[in-house]
């Protein structure tokens, strides 16, 4: 699903206008999906309470179609007017005709009204200005935003849901008016929008669902940036066929851990184990084999010689070569640390001049570290790799800060991944999958749960299991970011985002793929 800016949503609006897709239709369309998205939401709506803030816009407007069909469907409606609609408003005609409640802002005397509504309410539909909003707020309308944030503190069952996007949220950078809601929940209308996903702005968006408003999706096909659907992944999952070997799921050889790392090397096995590769081999420190070997019973292992306990030897190098022609990917860095003699295994497995031809590379952690200290590393790693920097490793590889990353990360994963000609998985909230063609994906993932030692290693496990069973890079890393996200999801909804730890992914990775193998629910709504 792609993601459009507000000047690639007007053109595609114009688009709909020429093919007879007016704007009145797609308001139609627009107001009966949020509903039925509000409905979904509060589960049954007979006789709740629903609040919704009215803006004079396009915005508004579909927030008083959403109105009418909610009214329709048992829910106790209130409409808040912000703004002058038009004279002849003909989204208000049927808000009179049903009597439905409705106050104008500038004629509620202290916004008794508004306090008075908001110690009943169920929830509060934020529809008061779209994509179109750019002045600051002020005023009559800072008071009622406000009005409503001290009411959600004093009653958090008190649900907030956007139309759209949150109000003062900017839909291309994600900056945000200091009077911008905090939603529970977004119902963005036809594509999602950058801002959602950009930071700060994305603090403020909780659940983002994509509401169907009939826009041909074939209209928004030049855009490069696209969200990561279900139904996208389900299609690229690998094969398996009843006759099938280990061989037929790929092999992937992981060269990863050391004494102080040890459980990095076991997590990331186990990523690749659980997305379905069908032989891992674990090349590490033969002192900490013993130590594996007990816990990951189900790979094999390369046992290679140490510089001191726990730690490669320069001379590990030349077994992994040997171990090149077997495998289908190599998976390079995690916990491997940064001593002097792991350093020189890492540049003699990628930089070396005398190396064999590479397997497919998945590149995390240690590999990264060694990489960004490398002047111009990129033209001598010509292959095509999957890199998974977080921010930090990021900040290091581009020589800016983490904060410089994380507040234009789309557009930074996008420039070096061509500039390098590799494939960049820019870790963190709403994770970002770029390729050295432009193409980019952005997970709708942004869980607190998975930010917690480990959880990368995983990810990098599962993304390298997808590539030994013949995905793309590109195509392997968003379907490993959108695995690992779910994953994420799902032990959340049984735990809480408080205390998960890497290893509860595990077992949720394979249920993932079984629940989208049998068209099931997951918790992201498209």
């Amino acid at each position: 699903m792609k993601i459009l800016t507000t000047s690639q949503m007007r053109q595609l609006e114009e688009s709909c206008a020429q093919t007879g897709l007016t704007t009145d239709m797609l308001m139609e369309n627009a107001g009966k999906a949020v509903a039925e998205e509000v409905r979904r939401i509060l589960g049954d709506i007979s006789q709740r309470q629903i609040l919704l803030l009215i803006g004079p816009g396009n915005n508004g407007g579909d927030g008083l179609v959403a109105a009418r069909h909610l009214h329709d469907w048992g829910a106790k409606v209130i409409i808040y007017l912000y703004g002058q609609r038009p004279a002849r408003d003909p989204k208000l005609k049927p808000i009179r005709e049903r009597r439905i409640t409705r106050v104008e802002a500038p004629k509620d005397e202290d916004l008794d009204k508004l306090g008075g509504f908001l110690t009943s309410a169920d929830a509060v539909i934020d529809a008061l200005f779209g994509t179109g909003t750019a002045r600051p707020f002020g005023g009559l309308l800072m008071m009622v935003l406000d009005k409503v944030r001290r009411a959600r503190k004093k009653r958090p069952g008190l649900r907030i849901i956007a139309l759209d996007l949150p109000s003062g949220l900017n839909a291309d950078t994600g900056a945000v008016d200091p009077g911008c809601l905090y939603a529970d929940n977004t119902i963005t209308l036809a594509f999602p929008k950058p801002g959602l996903f950009k930071f700060p702005g994305a603090e403020r968006v909780g659940e983002i669902t994509v509401a169907d408003i009939g826009m041909p999706a074939d209209l928004a096909e030049k855009a490069a940036s696209e969200y990561i659907p279900s139904e996208w992944v389900k299609s690229v999952l690998p094969e398996r066929p009843p006759q099938a070997n280990k061989g037929t799921f790929g092999r992937v050889l992981v060269v990863a851990g050391s004494i102080n790392y040890i459980g990095a090397a076991y997590l990331a096995c186990s990523g690749a184990l659980r997305v379905g590769a069908g032989l891992v081999t674990l090349a590490t420190a033969t002192r900490l084999q013993s130590i594996l070997a007990s816990k990951l019973t189900e790979v094999t292992y390369l046992p290679l010689p140490e510089s001191r306990p726990g730690l490669l030897s320069p001379d590990a190098a030349r077994l992994i070569f040997r171990q090149f022609d077997q495998y289908n990917v190599l998976l390079l860095g995690c916990g491997l640390g940064q001593s002097e003699p792991v350093i020189r295994v890492i540049r003699t497995i990628l930089l070396g001049k005398s190396k064999p031809p590479l397997p497919s590379l998945v590149l995390d952690a240690d590999a990264l570290n060694t990489l960004a200290n490398t002047p111009g590393w990129w033209n001598l790693l010509t292959t095509d790799a999957i890199l998974t920097p977080h921010p930090g490793e990021m900040a290091r590889l581009t020589g800016v800060t983490a904060e410089e990353v994380q507040a234009d990360r789309l557009g930074i994963a996008k420039k070096m991944a061509v500039e390098w000609h590799k494939t960049i998985v820019l870790k963190g909230a709403y994770t970002v999958i770029a390729a050295p063609d432009g193409q980019t994906k952005i997970s709708h993932i942004a869980n607190p749960g998975l930010a917690s030692a480990g959880t990368g290693d995983v990810l990098t496990g599962a993304i390298a299991g997808l590539v030994a069973q013949g995905l793309s890079l590109f195509d392997a890393a968003a379907c490993g970011v959108y695995l690992h996200g779910m994953a994420g999801e799902m032990v959340k909804a049984r735990l809480g985002d408080a205390g998960m730890i890497a290893t509860d992914l595990l077992p949720e990775l394979p249920q993932v793929i079984k629940q989208l193998k049998e068209n099931q629910d997951t918790p992201i709504t498209e």
